[in-house]
Formats: structure tokens, sequence, C-alpha cells
């Protein structure tokens, strides 16, 4: 009998799953069955507490009966419609209620089926924004050392994960890097943003004054970068790097795939750090992780920019046969509704120093050697052991499953942050636990 798993039930062979040791997992198979509010349950019946929003898209809670509802209605009155020359009522509706959420100025909205696809998408209005205004030159794409913007070709060309770049030979040229803001030496457990390391925004010069200006099309950066472990913007970080962007007219674009819809106790990371960029990519919580969906939030400057030349001609040769998908649009409304109905997007805000708090008081724990918080995201990074990269916190992650708690691993760092509904007893919960598992590792 393999863990947790119900004997002769299970073939785990077919499925080549992703971003998973496979080898090591289907020896013992960690399966979860359903789910409701802020729980798992295994398919031995055991609940887990979700401290990581699912991957980082369930922000309303597991089981939401309002969402599973309108697909269904949705289903049955209108199952798929093309947006290639055709349209449908509820990709306008849904927009409209995106925009009116939006950071202000944001309110133009392009949809896709997931983080990937808008980062991409992104990435393509940047290069033909300029084009379209008489910059082709302008082709050089940046992105910042240690991100992540999902696993197309041009997301993992700007990303900065060291291991998902050296997987693939082939990348697209003319992309650079700016440094990374994670630093141990002066920020380490440092609460909310760190005090230091604004003057790291000033790399992008450098590359200015390497490559032209007149070369680069796009910065694109998560505002709280999540899958490296949660690294807040050292304080006026983000300011910097809209002022620069400004100055050579460069187009900065935020990915807010993670941090969008309420994880910071904002709507989004832009009204949290005062900072507008002229491109958002969203996708996980905007339909609550029901169904497939993705949006990019386009300026009026980008936008505008793009309507050019004959009326009949295409502005963006671009798009997905999913793009505002019925089903799709129908979840996102259904979400949006929940958020409004109940606060959500700015809940975050009234559990964020509690949060905090919790999270923190785990300073001084075995092998511990830095903490992180911004809002309703965390994480807690640990020492790696000698010559083995990950070892420690794979145990820590499976202790913590075994004994009840999820939470995404990230090396040997632990990325957290859990559904907008979670209570205090949910912090104290997941603290308690990890904190536990950190001690029995050690």
């Amino acid at each position: 009998m393999t863990l947790h798993q119900i004997p002769n039930t299970i073939k785990t062979d077919s499925f080549w799953m992703p971003f998973t040791a496979n080898r090591q997992f289907k020896k013992a198979p960690r399966l979860f069955s359903s789910a409701e509010g802020m729980h798992y349950s295994t398919v031995d019946g055991r609940k887990v507490i979700d401290g990581s929003a699912g991957l980082w898209c369930v922000n309303a809670g597991h089981g939401r009966k309002q969402i599973a509802a309108a697909v269904e209605r949705q289903l049955m009155t209108l199952d798929f419609a093309p947006t290639f020359q055709m349209g449908h009522p509820l990709a306008f509706d849904f927009a409209e209620r995106l925009a009116e959420i939006a950071p202000k100025g944001l309110d133009r909205v392009f949809f896709t089926n997931s983080g990937s696809e808008s980062v991409d998408t992104a990435l393509k209005i940047a290069l033909a924004y300029h084009r379209a205004n008489g910059q082709s030159s302008r082709t050089r794409l940046i992105g910042r050392e240690r991100g992540y913007h999902g696993v197309g070709f041009g997301g993992t060309s700007v990303g900065g994960m060291v291991a998902n770049r050296r997987a693939f030979a082939t990348l697209l040229p003319g992309v650079d890097h700016i440094r990374h803001t994670h630093d141990l030496s002066r920020n380490a457990f440092a609460k909310d943003q760190p005090e230091h390391g604004a003057e790291l925004a000033d790399d992008l010069e450098r590359l200015v004054g390497l490559h032209g200006a007149e070369t680069i099309a796009a910065v694109i950066v998560e505002p709280v970068p999540g899958s490296t472990a949660v690294l807040p913007p050292p304080k006026g970080y983000l300011q910097r790097l809209r002022e620069i962007c400004d100055k050579h007219g460069i187009i900065l674009i935020f990915d807010e795939v993670i941090t969008g819809f309420g994880r910071l106790g904002t709507p989004f990371a832009a009204n949290f750090f005062g900072v507008t960029p002229d491109l958002m990519t969203t996708a996980k919580g905007i339909t609550n992780g029901t169904i497939p969906c993705g949006a990019v939030f386009a300026s009026r400057k980008v936008h505008d920019g793009m309507m050019v030349g004959p009326e009949n001609q295409m502005e963006l040769f671009h798009g997905y046969t999913y793009s505002a998908h019925p089903t799709a649009c129908a979840a996102g409304i259904a979400t949006l509704d929940i958020y409004k109905d109940e606060g959500l997007l700015t809940r975050g805000a009234t559990m964020a120093e509690y949060w905090r708090d919790a999270l923190h008081s785990l300073k001084g724990l075995p092998n511990v050697v830095d903490i992180r918080n911004c809002g309703l995201m965390g994480a807690v990074e640990l020492a790696p052991r000698d010559g083995v990269v990950g070892a420690r916190g794979y145990d820590v992650m499976v202790d913590c499953f075994n004994t009840g708690l999820y939470l995404r691993m990230s090396g040997d760092s632990f990325a957290m942050s859990p559904p907008l509904i979670v209570e205090k007893s949910h912090i104290d919960q997941i603290v308690s636990i990890l904190g536990d598992a950190i001690k029995k590792v050690a």
C-alpha cells in the first residue's frame, strides 16, 4: 500500500505529471479527492488545510456552489462560441466587470486561458504596439532574475528561474534580465517590504546603456515574485522602475497572475504599491481556479495606439480558440460576484498583520534563514543540506501533508498564501503544522 492511497484502485503510470518528480511521487502518491472551504480531503478521508490556495488560484475557497451553478447554466445555454469575427454577450459583460475593478486606466481586456498565455500575449502586444507606432526597432524584452512568467517560450525566455531555462536549449533571442532583489545579507527577516534595494531598479539603466533604449520594447516583472518563494519588492523599487520606463519609452508589464484578485488585500498589486503598469497579466483567481481563464489588462495608451490603419484591418494578429470561452466567462462573473458580495478583494488587508506576526513567530527554528511576507503572501526559507538542494524542503513538505497541511515547495523554501476566506484559527493551524515539521526534519 502506498502512502494515503486506496489499494488497487489508482493506476499512476499513464499521467505524466507537470513540475513533479514523477518517479518519486508515484512511489508514494499524495492524492486529493474533494475540497470545501479551506480544506482538501485525501482519498483516505483525511482533512488537509490549504495553505496555498491551490496554486495561488482558489481565492474564495473551495466548493463554491454559485460558480458551479453558473457553469452548469452556461453549458446548457451556450457551450461554445467563437470570438474571431464573432462574439457572445458574456465576453463583453465579463470584460466590463473586470475593467470596473482594474487599476485606473487599465480598462481594455484581452482574454486568454492561462497565466502563461497572458504573459506571451502581453509580450506580443508590447512588440506590436511599438511597430504600430513606427518604432519597429524596439524588439528587445527584459525580464528579471528569479522571475517566473509561465511556461510558454516567451514567458520562459523572460523568466529568470534557472532550472526552467536550462532545461531547454532554445529560447527567444533578444532577451536580457535585470538583477533580482533577494538580499539575505541586508533584508533577512524583513517584515512586509524590505528597506534596502530600491537602487536595484537602476539595473535597467545599465541595460539601456548596453543595448540602447530604442531597442527595448518592454520590461516584465512580478510585483511580488511568488514561484521563487515570495520576494516582496524593496520600498521604492517599483516606483523607480516605473520612472525609468517612462523616461525611455519602455512598456512596463506587471505579471499579476499570482498577486491579482485580492492576494495583497487590494484588488491588484498595482493598487497596493501605487504603481500602474502599461500592461497587466492575470489568470488564476479570475475564476477562482474553476475554469481555465486569463486576461491581459491594457492601458488606453497601448490599446488606442494599436487602433490604427483601415477599420477593416485586424489590429492584433493574435488570439486563442478559447479566448473568452462562454463557460469561463460565466465562472468569472460568478467569481467576481462572490468577491464583491463578501469583500474578498480587500479582506486580506484585515488579516495581513496577524498573518505576518504568525509567520515570523517561526524565526529561530532549526535551519530557518529567512521569513518574508506581503499581504496574505508569505514564505519561510530553510538552509539547504550540504550538496542536496531541495531535500530538506521536500521532507518538510511531505511531513506537512501527512499531518494536515498543503503548501507550495520551492527548493528549500515554502510559499504560502491561503484562500482569502482564511480565519485566524486557520493561520494558527498552518503555522503550527509547518513549525512542527521544520523541527522534526531538522
